[in-house]
């Protein structure tokens, strides 16, 4: 289960951030184009955080679907990210990834 080494930094840089303080609540942006699973993010959690400040703590998921620059369009468009990097509305080839890789932080809440 790849989540759970995902988490384990998250944990280490939220207790960092937090000092002694316990932590009630983390939220987590995450892109498609991670490979994390949602389901298997928020089953993990307990496990990483476990012993630890966080023990306890909520988790939040913020999820980004993947999403490119489209240069004929000159708009951002989502794409399916399991198929070609193209523009779904004129089909234009692009690499311009601008969403989807995300796996962030966003913000934790300490008890008191």
């Amino acid at each position: 289960m790849h989540e759970l080494s995902l988490l384990k930094p998250v944990v280490t840089a939220v207790e960092q951030a937090c000092g002694a303080e316990p932590v009630q609540a983390v939220r987590l942006r995450v892109g498609s184009l991670t490979g994390a699973v949602p389901e298997a993010l928020e089953g993990s959690w307990p496990i990483a955080v476990a012993g630890t400040l966080l023990e306890g703590a909520t988790l939040e998921l913020e999820w980004v679907n993947a999403a490119v620059w489209c240069t004929l369009c000159a708009d951002c468009v989502e794409i399916d990210e399991y198929f070609a990097l193209a523009c779904p509305a004129c089909g234009t080839p692009t690499g311009s990834i601008v969403a989807g890789r995300e796996f962030e932080v966003v913000w934790a809440e300490t008890k008191d």
